[in-house]
């Protein structure tokens, strides 16, 4: 009934689409299995992409050849970047997105991929032997042979979802659990766990009183994630903010005895950066207030997320709660909030490639590694379908260093630290944030896609030419000059210091006071140097010319590490023979084993000194 394939993905949630997409383009054979194909891509939470380091995230898979930044592009409703007013290493591009439009235009792209075949089933197990995947095993019996497979199972391994004190299986509100893989992969040597996450209740935006909301309107010009030439946003829809109060926070009190979260019912930790409405009043109660944010789902739809009241209180306590924040007077609620119990795998059981150590081409994506975030998701899947179809081609693993992409950053944290609780990607988690900024992600990482075979043609064409453009508006900057009497009225108005004789243009850019866009205004040859050139060109001057220092000591800083990362350890290396390291960094490296001498210097527990013993006893 089935040919065998290269690749078999498990799951068509972000990561799983972004992993089926990605080897069918490289030229696998490829099969995506689904349990509900009208789901794929689905926005289980906020209908949003991108934010803060999440912006990143989604450039990055664009720049690489993934489709996230091109579907956000083509069904967003609103842009912004945020962080604006902060350094360009903090700069986050984010969107609202229709969420019908977003899971419909995902399914018409991958459509159209030749090498993609869909089935809508669930998976019950994979077929095993010699520590070697070869295929899966549906519900119905049927087997189906690959020579990768690719697990991407979101919240649906195990699932139980809360809601007060009632609870019942499902991976989402309205959909079944995925019964029989957790236990399988234990029996296999796998360690599982137990995480939780939640989602707010959805309501009718007919019934709010928006006067007594504040408006967030969208960028103007808005910007978009791809770096291809995606139609621009012509028309936005506007987010609001409002607020609770103590008597929201009263009413959510009386359902605290009710709570799965404070009875001990739900055993799985939840994501710290984005708790529950109820974990927010009992961790910060001194605090009057928290914000909400009014997400409206779509162009054409009356549904509205209530972002920022994510509950698995009682239904009647959410509905008697929400009816006291301000402009929700009149709400109706179309369903509750829940929270959701659901297993995960450690992903310290990892290799870079997201391959599992345990079982030879079986890779892991997504939430299924104790993440949280459509964009954490998507980057795995996209590597993990990179280097499933490189598996079952024999080729060399695709693996990105920290210094390279937040998508190293990502990989390299949970495989050398794991996590305990829901993973989600910050600015602070990258050391190299300066180089790793979400203008530079094709600069950075487009010709890596293509030498894969993943990013087109098209692609590389356009990061020459702005490469060129760059080029040659750096070298026409740098040349510029002024004389002080043509610009110290300029800089007196602008509370900058006069200069007392010529000075480069460059010199006037490096002071925090001054940017193109002002310094055009005073010397009429720059405002026509930049007139020419596209403003992403622009942008990256500047921030060049501006953070030139700091991009040195960053670049310095990475090339000294990267070193580390090309020493490699012997895949069979018997730490136990080294007594010089101490116990625990010998338990830790015996159990994580790193493939290099970078890896081991980021595993918890293995100290300098360590590193030090293990490089000397390599002959480093």
């Amino acid at each position: 009934m089935f040919p065998k394939y290269d690749v078999i993905v498990v799951g068509a949630g972000h990561a799983g689409c972004e992993a089926a997409a990605a080897a069918a383009n490289m030229g696998s054979k490829v099969l995506l299995i689904t349990m509900d194909m009208t789901k794929i891509a689905q926005m289980s939470c906020n209908p949003a992409m991108g934010g803060v380091a999440k912006g990143q995230i989604v450039r990055e898979i664009d720049a690489l050849g993934g489709y996230s930044g091109i579907v956000s592009d083509k069904t967003m409703i609103q842009f912004r970047m945020l962080n604006r007013s902060k350094g360009a290493a903090m700069w986050s591009p984010r969107c609202q997105s229709d969420r019908m439009r977003f899971s419909e235009e995902w399914r018409l792209y991958l459509e159209t991929l030749p090498n993609l075949d869909f089935w809508q089933e669930m998976v019950t197990g994979i077929l095993v032997k010699d520590k070697r995947v070869y295929g899966v095993r549906t519900a119905l019996g049927v087997e189906i042979e690959g020579k990768t497979v690719v697990l991407t199972n979101g919240t649906f391994l195990n699932g139980v979802i809360h809601i007060g004190e009632k609870n019942f299986g499902g991976g989402r509100v309205g959909e079944k659990a995925a019964k029989g893989l957790t236990e399988q992969l234990i029996s296999l040597g796998f360690e599982a766990g137990r995480m939780k996450t939640g989602t707010p209740p959805r309501v009718d935006g007919r019934t709010i009183d928006y006067s007594r909301t504040e408006e967030q309107k969208g960028d103007e010009p808005p910007g978009k994630f791809s770096f291809l030439d995606t139609p621009p946003l012509t028309k936005q829809r506007s987010c609001f903010i409002t607020y609770t109060n103590p008597q929201v926070h009263a009413v959510l009190q009386t359902g605290f005895d009710k709570s799965p979260m404070f009875t001990g019912r739900i055993q799985g930790v939840g994501p710290r950066y984005c708790p529950s409405i109820e974990d927010k009043i009992n961790r910060f109660s001194e605090r009057e207030r928290h914000q909400i944010f009014i997400e409206p789902e779509g162009w054409n739809t009356i549904e509205v997320y209530v972002n920022g009241f994510s509950t698995s209180l009682p239904e009647d306590v959410q509905y008697k709660a929400l009816r006291l924040i301000p402009g929700f007077e009149n709400v109706k609620m179309f369903r509750p909030g829940y929270a959701i119990e659901y297993d995960y795998f450690p992903p310290t059981q990892l290799k870079p490639t997201l391959e599992t150590k345990l079982i030879q081409n079986l890779f892991f994506a997504g939430q299924i590694n104790g993440t949280t975030g459509y964009e954490e998701a998507a980057c795995q899947g996209l590597v993990a379908g990179i280097n499933a179809h490189q598996n079952a081609h024999e080729k060399e693993p695709f693996i990105l260093k920290r210094s390279e992409a937040y998508i190293g950053v990502l990989i390299d944290d949970l495989i050398n630290k794991g996590t305990d609780e829901p993973y989600r990607m910050f600015t602070s988690r990258a050391e190299y944030r300066i180089l790793l900024r979400q203008d530079n992600a094709d600069m950075r990482l487009t010709q890596k896609g293509y030498n894969l075979g993943l990013a087109s043609q098209e692609r590389l064409d356009r990061l020459k030419d702005k490469q060129a453009k760059i080029a040659q508006l750096q070298k026409e900057i740098f040349a510029g000059k002024i004389e002080p009497e043509n610009i110290n009225r300029f800089l007196e108005s602008m509370g900058s210091t006069p200069i007392r004789e010529k000075t480069t243009w460059v010199n006037l850019l490096r002071r925090p006071e001054i940017d193109f866009a002002t310094l055009s205004k005073a010397i009429p040859a720059l405002r026509e140097l930049l007139a020419k050139v596209p403003a992403e060109v622009a942008e990256q001057v500047e921030i060049a010319i501006k953070y030139e220092s700091y991009i040195e000591k960053e670049q310095k800083m990475a090339e000294k590490i990267s070193q580390l990362e090309n020493l490699k350890i012997p895949a069979n290396f018997d730490y136990s023979k080294i007594q010089a390291i101490s116990t625990e960094g010998r338990q830790k490296l015996q159990k994580f084993r790193p493939e290099t001498i970078g890896q081991a210097s980021r595993i918890s527990g293995v100290s300098a000194s360590d590193v030090s013993v293990l490089m000397v006893y390599l002959g480093r």
